[in-house]
């Protein structure tokens, strides 16, 4: 599902007649803000859903696949996602 699909269940599935614009931007906000504490390095936590969280990777040496020759791959942030563990729950079921 992407954020378009996304966007059309909500308003599918929304007893309230929120309209599919109201929709989209509240949508934008929330990633947006999202967005903005990840990058501060902020965790995102969402109640019975999961973490958001940013990790930081080394630099390292890697290889690469074709030549064999090593290739320096720089440190950089990384988003990470725990689901909480009715989110789990519900998927496995």
């Amino acid at each position: 599902m992407n954020r378009t699909e996304l966007i059309k269940e909500v308003v599918a599935n929304n007893p309230h007649g929120t309209r599919t614009a109201e929709v989209e931007t509240i949508a934008r906000e929330v990633f947006d803000v999202m967005e903005q504490a990840l990058a501060s390095g902020e965790k995102v936590s969402i109640a019975d859903f999961g973490t958001f969280d940013v990790n930081e990777r080394k630099a390292r040496t890697g290889r690469n696949p074709q030549t064999g020759a090593p290739v320096e791959i720089p440190a950089k942030r990384v988003v990470k996602f725990k689901p909480a563990k009715a989110l789990a729950e519900t998927v496995n079921e």
